[in-house]
């Protein structure tokens, strides 16, 4: 059950400065933007994590305005980004989008998914500090629709993602609400051990590597990161 409305994903960017790229995605910390630092130890790790290459073509779910996906594709020989988003698919075209090697597409991940009609065409994937804000029915769907319709994909990176069993430690001097941790809408979203993540990934036909962010990463307490492969 969400107790929270998907709606603050579409609305708050309409709250913030058109070139506050960081506090339109919540990238930030006691409100305030994270530095330069935090962003390149977040490019680093999807792009070693993903082995993202000059010839890849990579495909970024729930890109969100671009300010991050620009960067993996400053590093690989470009590919889409995709949000539900109009208010950050705007800011993307606005001051990211640079045909044919950096394209934003306004869809639904789950949709574009499972229309997208040149799947091939992409070599790896990610979801940067998105997939736990997916219902878990859309979550597994997305996964087994990635693995079924984009063959081509051999790495997809699920970043940032909230560890279910450090939710007492992050809760410790917070106030928690009872079944918040399953609620997509919250503010952290869908809290998943690694034994519940590599099982949903598993359904699908994926195996899981986990892999922390280095200590002075502002999330790095509490969240972990997982590369998927086909297995």
């Amino acid at each position: 059950m969400t107790r929270y409305s998907m709606d603050f994903y579409d609305e708050h960017p309409k709250t913030c400065a058109r070139t506050d790229f960081w506090g339109q995605v919540r990238r930030t910390v006691n409100g305030r933007p994270v530095d330069e630092q935090q962003i390149e130890m977040i490019v680093d790790a999807v792009c070693h994590g993903l082995e993202l290459n000059p010839r890849d073509r990579l495909l970024d779910l729930c890109c969100g305005n671009g300010a991050l996906t620009t960067r993996f594709l400053s590093r690989c020989a470009g590919g889409l980004g995709v949000d539900r988003s109009p208010a950050l698919i705007s800011v993307a075209h606005e001051f990211f989008q640079r045909d044919p090697h950096e394209t934003y597409h306004l869809d639904d991940v789950l949709d574009f998914a499972g229309s997208m009609t040149a799947p091939a065409a992409f070599d790896k994937a990610v979801c940067y500090g998105s997939f736990q804000y997916l219902p878990a029915d859309k979550a597994g769907a997305l996964l087994a629709t990635l693995r079924r319709r984009f063959g081509q994909v051999q790495r997809l990176y699920l970043g940032n993602l909230p560890d279910r069993e450090l939710l007492g430690e992050f809760y410790r001097e917070r106030d928690y609400e009872p079944g918040i941790e399953d609620d997509p809408g919250s503010a952290i979203g869908i809290w998943r051990t690694r034994d519940e993540l590599t099982e949903l990934a598993a359904l699908s036909g994926w195996e899981v590597e986990f892999r922390k962010m280095p200590e002075p990463f502002y999330a790095a307490h509490y969240r972990y990161e997982a590369i998927l492969c086909p297995r």
